[in-house]
């Protein structure tokens, strides 16, 4: 069974292509400038043939359509038939409080996704506008809406309210509703898998240009670190994370800003860009880090005693945690950091071993001593996987 995984922007697409029998990837593609001029297809399959199609793309439609085309190609697709894709699973950012769980799409389920893309006008018009296209290039397939939020839709009020007027939530729906939802979702998963605990308490840190930290008991969601949007929560690429409200008005007014440039300059020009003031990139912050960079070294250090205290409220939250988990591009591949983070943690049961980080190469593996209480663990993330499970536990139950 093949799944076709897709994770649309207002003007990209990204897609996997993945063999459910033994859930490898079969091809990998990105579609850029949708909707500009000077669009591109590019692809690569599991045994490496690649492929380039440079072709205006007026629409998702259009890009639905190449997308088909490449993945067909006698030379360099890996199918012989559309039939042979036997659902497609869509990354959809936002649920609101509609869906608990993903759904296997129909018209009811895009007429919520319109009504609710005032919570996502960023990503949401796109990705309605890929499903809609899919249905209409795939017609007979089944499609199902993965949602970014509802891995997190387990939390209880007490910890995805924020002390407003009741009946402003009420009305208007304001209240945390966390994301990276089926990277937590994945990675709880299979670190409950590797534990033997599926029950286990432990604080997921998913860690790149985007992150977040969640604590999950029994396989659900308890508290999260984003909020009503991505912003809220840890010191990010170009996201200042948690900043006290009363001081984004004054920088508002200092800096001369619109109303609605308010919210762009705290997601565009902060984080790690704002501190060090050259890059977003853990990578380049580092390296000024290392060469004596004052801002460069803040920037990182910001950043690992941002998550460092999150695990200490959720520590707190879980009244312990059975394991840490570090996945995401930072989490996995960036060792200094997840050092900084778990230096002085020993009261927590979890006890950090240098030399296992330090000569970590990949896959689940643990970075804490033998003698630990607490497992620390780096477990790398698979999202379109996810997903692709998801798309075929609600597509065919039957095979469940």
């Amino acid at each position: 069974m093949k799944i076709l995984v897709i994770n649309a922007g207002s003007s990209s697409l990204k897609y996997q292509l993945i063999d459910m029998e033994n859930e490898s990837v079969i091809l990998k593609g990105l579609c850029e400038r949708i909707t500009f001029s000077g669009s591109q297809l590019s692809q690569k399959t599991f045994d490496g043939r690649q492929t380039v199609i440079k072709q205006d793309m007026p629409s998702h439609k259009e890009a639905m359509e190449l997308v088909l085309k490449a993945m067909l190609d006698p030379v360099n697709g890996a199918i012989k038939s559309a039939d042979e894709i036997k659902g497609v699973g869509h990354r959809i950012l936002h649920s609101g409080e509609d869906f608990k769980n993903s759904v296997v799409i129909d018209d009811e389920v895009i007429k919520i996704c319109e009504k609710n893309a005032e919570l996502g006008p960023l990503h949401m018009p796109g990705e309605i506008a890929c499903i809609k296209s899919c249905m209409e290039v795939m017609k007979g397939v089944p499609m199902v809406a993965v949602f970014d939020t509802t891995f997190h839709s387990t939390m209880p009020p007490k910890a995805f309210m924020y002390a407003i007027p009741y009946e402003v939530y009420d009305k208007y729906k304001i209240r945390k509703y966390g994301f990276h939802g089926t990277s937590h979702k994945f990675v709880s998963e299979e670190a409950g898998k590797y534990l033997g605990n599926k029950n286990a308490k432990m604080i997921i840190c998913h860690l790149g240009n985007g992150s977040s930290v969640s604590a999950v008991k029994d396989g659900k969601c308890q508290d999260t670190s984003m909020g009503f949007t991505p912003l809220e929560g840890l010191v990010m690429g170009t996201r200042s994370g948690d900043i006290d409200p009363a001081a984004v008005d004054y920088m508002r007014v200092k800096l001369g800003l619109k109303d609605d440039e308010v919210v762009d300059f705290l997601n565009k020009k902060c984080g790690m860009l704002g501190i060090s003031g050259q890059s977003s990139d853990m990578r380049d912050c580092t390296a000024l880090m290392r060469s004596g960079d004052e801002r460069g070294k803040l920037a990182v250090e910001m950043v690992a005693y941002r998550v460092k205290k999150y695990i200490g409220s959720y520590l707190a939250v879980l009244n312990g945690a059975d394991a840490i988990v570090f996945t995401g591009g930072i989490g996995e591949n960036a060792g200094h950091i997840r050092e900084m983070v778990m230096k002085d943690m020993e009261y927590s049961g979890a006890i950090f071993d240098k030399e296992r980080n330090d000569n970590y190469d990949g896959g689940i593996a643990e970075i804490n001593t033998p003698d630990s209480k607490v497992k620390i663990l780096v477990l790398p993330t698979n999202e379109e996987l996810s997903i692709a499970r998801e798309t075929k536990a609600l597509a065919y139950p039957e095979n469940n």
